[in-house]
């Protein structure tokens, strides 16, 4: 579960690198979830793609803890034309 997730939409695709990050900074999700104090649940879907929808409050709270940007959690690219 240390890899990038790429889901394909109608006109792109979003890459979830959830996984990975946690795996670069050597962070177990139980850690995270703990730490955070975010669902077991969330944390998952965020890291597999499989979500709806993206709750920021939960987005920001990752990246405050994760020292990141919400683009080193989850990416929107557009296809190529």
């Amino acid at each position: 579960m240390g890899e990038n997730i790429k889901v394909e939409i109608e006109n792109g695709y979003y890459v979830f690198k959830l996984g990975a990050l946690l795996k670069k900074k050597n962070i177990s999700i139980n850690k995270l979830m703990r730490d955070t104090n975010t669902d077991f649940k969330v944390i998952k879907r965020i890291m597999t793609g499989n979500i709806v929808r993206i709750d920021i409050i939960v987005l920001a709270r990752l990246c405050d803890y994760l020292n990141c940007q919400m683009e080193d959690i989850v990416e929107y690219k557009k296809n190529s034309e």
